[in-house]
C-alpha cells in the first residue's frame, strides 16, 4: 500500500487511483453543476420532445441542486408560441425525466425570444456543364449506379430552378 500525506490521507493500492482523480478539475466542476444533463438534453432535444415543441423552443441552461435532482430547465421560447409551451410544461418535464430515468427536472421556466429561429436554406446553382457530366456518366459500367446518378441529376436540377 502507498500512503500519500498531502493535507489529506488517502490510501491507494499500488498503481491504482480513483477515477475522479484522473478527470480535469474544470470538467469535474461542470459535471457537478449538471453539465452532463444539459448536454444530453441539448443533444437529444428533438428526440425527447416532439417536433412542435422543438420548433417553438430550445434549452438554454439547466440549474441543478447539489444532489443532481429536482433541477430547473430554462427554455428560450419563440414569441407567439409561449402559450403552447406553457401548456406543455408538464409533458416536457415528464419526457425529460423518463429519458434520464429519475426526477432530473422539477420545473421549467420560459424566456421569450423576439426573433424567430432562422434557418438558412442553401440553394445550389444549376449545373451548366450537363453534356460533360453525362459523358462521364456514360463511362460508368454499373448500370444501377448510372441510372441512380441520372435520376439524382434530374431531381437536383428541377429542385434548383
Amino acid at each position: 500500500m502507498h500512503n500519500k500525506n498531502n493535507n489529506k490521507t488517502q490510501t491507494f493500492i499500488q498503481g491504482l487511483r480513483p477515477f475522479a482523480s484522473s478527470i480535469p478539475k474544470t470538467l469535474k466542476k461542470h459535471l457537478r453543476k449538471g453539465g452532463y444533463n444539459y448536454s444530453n438534453i441539448v443533444d437529444n432535444w428533438t428526440r425527447i420532445v416532439n417536433k412542435n415543441i422543438s420548433d417553438a423552443c430550445y434549452p438554454i441552461t439547466v440549474k441543478m441542486s447539489k444532489e443532481m435532482r429536482n433541477g430547473t430547465l430554462v427554455l428560450n421560447v419563440v414569441h407567439g408560441k409561449e402559450m403552447e409551451v406553457e401548456y406543455m410544461k408538464k409533458e416536457i418535464i415528464d419526457k425529460i425525466n423518463s429519458f434520464f430515468g429519475y426526477n432530473c427536472i422539477k420545473q421549467v421556466s420560459l424566456k421569450i425570444v423576439q426573433d424567430t429561429i432562422k434557418s438558412k436554406n442553401k440553394v445550389f446553382p444549376k449545373i451548366k456543364n450537363l453534356p460533360k457530366i453525362e459523358e462521364k456518366m456514360d463511362k460508368i459500367k454499373d448500370n444501377h449506379l448510372k441510372n441512380s446518378l441520372k435520376i439524382f441529376l434530374k431531381v437536383f436540377n428541377e429542385r434548383n430552378k
